[in-house]
């Protein structure tokens, strides 16, 4: 199908951006007024605590900045996307960053500056000063960083040592610019360039003689630059390693938990426990390969659909199927559903230049955006459900909290979009007949499963070795990060699968390890909504009102505390093993269908 232009799309499928300036000299007013703040700021940062009242001031000043430059960047974000060959956007975003540095050198002189002082005297501040308890909770977050502060001179080199990490970078310069994949014969024989973008739909292949070969040509071309890959993990490793030790932290994996005070024993509950079932996995796998009818099951055969479907879905139809699913939220949800959908607050289909992808945005006193690349299909209403879970959190947080407050983790953030997708899962198995619909549905499912709880553990536990190995100054070669991940691949899949001697070179394709101890939050936050949405659907009621309490708590407290109010206790183990076991209950669902 023909990507139209943007023009070409009725404005219906279009998001409005008036909603936050009607027009570019309203965004350029708010722009100055923003500058203005800055301005006044850095007048008072010598004397910020002179006085109660002139911290109180000083903090009132920043809230005011927060909300005014939080709507120019989102608009100048927004904008860009819509085409990203767009000149005009960019220049705003330019025009920004000038105020966006200012800001944060200001704010780095007043955490370090407020870290210097006695807590008594803060403490004192409160007392004096009772329009200061507002931002109670704030200040002594920060007060919790002080064993991990360094002294101002300190905290500016590290702010210009900042510069120098340039691992990430160099990573992905080489890996989308630089290296060139050969060509590859698709299913009806042509010869079409291999990418890293075509590189899984080539995987989901019918033709398994098309996914041997890409497999193995994808990875030979890691495998040249196995050297020059290893040497920039590496890099990344050190950083990681540096920073921790400076600051005094025991590891680098407690100085990634530290800010959403995340215990260790989440992180080694998730890789034990995953780990202890991996039988589960096993047992797919023995159903993949029989589904499939090969005699053994290879990693090139672990990406392609076991049951061809082809569902079209318009995008007005996913919504009231989503809108249905959902309706166990209460009137109230569906009606602030409605209004995003209805609102101009979603962009709905691809157009020439428009960014890839999906996504929730905003800031606070706007509800949330939504970016989409609708494609009439299953895939694409699951999608929405996603983004309409992020969306919905958002909106229920900047309800009920101030913009201090209101701003959730990453940690939480992923569990309100995936009990969105699964309650629409569970809505569609129940609401259908047809065996092969349920078919398809029981393995995207599954294929869930598969891809996040126990592939972004295998990756989690990667970090850990990995990371602990640069720590104590083990050299980590190409070889022995190849054999570390091999080793973990054989752990995770099990002996239900060829472990080709490609896949120990993955481990150089994820971007993701180049941002350290982030995918955890996925497997967590799976589990966390594979069992709300469980007491959802089994309690009804009561567990309605702790999961809606739980979007409007914003960030209030710190994650794990907030979803044990919600009914899951991420501290413990259970979580994940009611997971897992609704894994094993979906395989065997699956199986009695074949």
């Amino acid at each position: 199908m023909k990507t139209l232009k943007r023009e070409e799309i009725d404005e219906k499928y279009k998001w409005k951006l008036e909603h936050i300036f009607k027009n570019l000299d309203e965004w350029e007013k708010a722009r100055e007024k923003s500058q203005e703040l800055v301005e006044e700021l850095n007048a008072k940062k010598d004397s910020i605590f002179d006085s109660p009242a002139s911290l109180l001031s000083f903090l009132k000043l920043t809230d005011d900045f927060d909300l005014i430059f939080g709507k120019v960047a989102s608009y100048a974000h927004l904008k860009g996307d819509e085409n990203t060959k767009d000149s005009k956007p960019q220049e705003l975003k330019q025009k920004l960053q000038s105020i966006g540095r200012s800001y944060s050198v200001l704010y780095s002189v007043f955490k370090t500056s407020l870290l210097s002082l006695e807590e008594e005297k803060v403490e004192s501040f409160f007392k004096e000063e009772k329009g200061l308890l507002f931002y109670k909770k704030f200040i002594d977050e920060l007060f919790r960083s002080k064993p991990h502060t360094l002294s101002p001179e300190e905290e500016f080199i590290m702010a210009q040592a900042s510069r120098l990490n340039s691992a990430g970078k160099t990573y992905n310069a080489f890996t989308n610019a630089d290296l060139v994949f050969p060509t590859v014969k698709d299913e009806k024989g042509e010869e079409i360039q291999l990418t890293q973008s075509n590189y899984t739909k080539l995987m989901e292949s019918k033709d398994r003689s098309v996914r041997e070969n890409v497999f193995q040509e994808f990875y030979s071309v890691f495998k040249q630059y196995e050297n020059t890959l290893a040497a920039t993990f590496s890099g990344s490793l050190e950083k990681d390693t540096f920073y921790s030790q400076i600051r005094k932290y025991n590891s680098s994996l407690e100085r990634s938990l530290f800010a959403d005070n995340v215990p260790l024993e989440v992180y080694n509950n998730l890789i034990k426990t995953v780990e202890n079932n991996v039988p589960l996995m096993e047992k797919y796998l023995e159903l993949r390969k029989k589904m499939l009818g090969v005699d053994e099951l290879h990693m090139y055969d672990l990406y392609t659909p076991l049951v061809n479907l082809d569902m079209e879905i318009p995008y007005e139809e996913a919504f009231e199927t989503v809108k249905k699913a959902l309706a166990v939220f209460g009137d109230e949800y569906i009606l602030e559903l409605e209004e995003t959908y209805n609102g101009g607050w979603i962009d709905v289909y691809p157009n020439v230049g428009k960014r890839s992808g999906a996504y929730k945005s905003g800031t606070y006193g706007v509800r949330p955006y939504i970016l989409l690349n609708h494609k009439d299909n299953l895939n694409s209403m699951f999608t929405l459900c996603h983004e309409l879970g992020h969306s919905q959190h958002s909106v229920y947080s900047q309800a009920n909290n101030p913009m201090l407050y209101a701003q959730y983790s990453i940690f939480t953030a992923e569990v309100a979009s995936t009990v969105n997708e699964v309650l629409l899962m569970r809505y569609l198995l129940e609401n259908t007949n047809d065996k092969k619909m349920k078919q398809y549905l029981l393995t995207y499912f599954i294929e869930q499963f598969k891809s996040t709880l126990f592939r972004q553990t295998m990756f989690a536990s990667f970090e850990q070795i990995t990371h602990e190995k640069a720590e104590n100054g083990q050299p980590l070669t190409a070889e022995i990060l190849s054999d570390i991940y091999y080793n973990l691949n054989k752990k995770y899949y099990g002996d239900a699968v060829v472990h080709d001697e490609e896949i120990a070179m993955e481990w150089s394709r994820i971007p993701h390890f180049y941002n350290a101890f982030y995918v955890y939050k996925y497997a967590t936050g799976f589990s966390a909504a594979i069992s709300l949405s469980k007491q959802i659907l089994e309690e009804g009621e009561p567990a309605v009102e702790r999961y809606l309490n739980f979007l409007k708590s914003g960030g209030r407290d710190y994650p794990i505390e907030l979803l044990k109010g919600a009914g899951v206790d991420m501290s413990t183990t259970q979580p994940i093993e009611d997971a897992l076991e609704v894994f094993g209950g979906l395989i065997e669902e699956l199986e009695s269908l074949i």
